[in-house]
């Protein structure tokens, strides 16, 4: 992959054609990790809104443990949205190349930890709930701030509620039919444009949790390391830009 590809997908300047390039590698990278989490963990990681709808039907049902456990993820999922911002925000006051990169490499440190030492991880209980719960939750809440942050909250990739919402609607403006008085009513038209981004973006996460099924039923926990070096990939090149211009001014003074 060019240095200077790279270096515009995940650097601190962005554009809408880079903003959406990227927005297809992390919903594929998303589709794979939330389909083979739920393999590891038999639990959607991503899905916030499944997430609160089982804790208000687990009071209702007086299953307070179970509660406590969505109440984890949820957690862990802000935790990993609140992280990715503070580290966004620290780089952009720095005006640093890594201001994306940095969550993208946490993110991919911590699908290897899960890769390497998931098995292990499924048997520690934190918070009611399994740390590899916590830790695939904290993953989707990083990814999915990172790209509402530089997208302007236009991407989204760790679900596609939205996503086929707004599908749903552009498909709707495109068979509608509009009659002959337009000069007096307002023309309706479908962005076809943002429809293929969106139908992109949805096939993305669909081809992603696909790969990433087929990868744990074959491989186990160690089907993410692939993701994580693809993330790698995609982050190193503002990463490096970084750590060359500190030496350079290090050796400067």
């Amino acid at each position: 992959m060019p240095i200077n590809f790279v270096r515009r997908l995940t650097g601190r300047k962005r554009t809408i054609r880079t903003n959406r390039q990227l927005g297809f590698a992390l919903a594929f990278v998303a589709g794979a990790t939330n389909a083979g989490g739920f393999l590891a963990v038999q639990q959607y990681t991503s899905h916030m809104t499944g997430i609160v709808s089982s804790m208000a039907d687990n009071i209702a049902l007086g299953a307070y443990e179970l509660v406590l456990g969505g109440a984890g993820g949820l957690l862990s999922f802000l935790a990993g949205a609140a992280t990715s911002a503070v580290m966004v925000n620290y780089s952009r006051r720095r005006h640093t190349h890594s201001e994306y990169a940095y969550p993208l490499l946490l993110e991919a440190f911590l699908l290897l930890c899960f890769g390497v030492m998931g098995a292990w991880l499924s048997g520690i209980r934190g918070l009611f709930v399994p740390a590899t719960v916590m830790l695939l939750c904290f993953i989707m809440g990083l990814q999915n701030a990172v790209i509402t942050k530089l997208s302007h909250a236009e991407i989204r990739t760790t679900h596609i509620t939205g996503i086929v919402t707004d599908i749903g609607i552009e498909l709707g403006k495109l068979v509608y039919w509009n009659t002959t008085d337009a000069a007096v009513r307002p023309h309706v038209m479908a962005n076809r444009q943002r429809l293929t981004v969106l139908f992109l973006l949805a096939l993305s996460f669909f081809l992603g949790g696909i790969a990433g099924a087929l990868g744990f039923k074959h491989v186990g926990y160690l089907s993410t390391l692939p993701l994580a070096l693809a993330l790698i990939t995609l982050a190193v090149v503002p990463a490096m830009d970084d750590v060359s211009f500190l030496i350079h001014r290090w050796h400067r003074k």
